[in-house]
């Protein structure tokens, strides 16, 4: 299983980047994908979440800031970050989840978002 998660970057206070999550070694649709993050010091947090069936959540720090998004004919899972904040700065890590109750947990690598004011 891999899941390759991309677009990170240095970006303006105000500004947007683009993640994207390409998952390959698992049956893409029928896991719930999610983005995390994790600041130096803080513990990993949900940021967002897309179930097998489109439906999302998101922390509430992000909302109305944040959009996740999934194709699964790509098996690649997105997240557009707009108005970027520099609390938003983070390794962005994604996950994949098998949608069932004892579902297996996956993790990528991460990507660094840096976020200058």
């Amino acid at each position: 299983v891999q899941l390759q998660a991309s677009g990170g970057g240095l970006v303006q206070a105000g500004g947007s980047l683009r993640l994207s999550c390409a998952a390959s070694g698992i049956i893409f649709r029928g896991h719930d994908m999610g983005w995390y993050r994790q600041a130096p010091g803080n513990q990993r947090d949900m940021v967002a979440l897309i179930t097998t069936g489109g439906s999302t959540n998101y922390a509430d720090s992000v909302k109305g800031r944040f959009t996740i998004s999934r194709d699964n004919a790509k098996n690649t899972v997105y997240l557009q970050m707009n108005s970027l904040k520099l609390e938003d700065a983070a390794v962005y890590y994604c996950n994949a989840k098998y949608a069932s109750p004892s579902g297996t947990n996956y993790w990528g690598k991460g990507t660094q978002v840096t976020v200058s004011s």
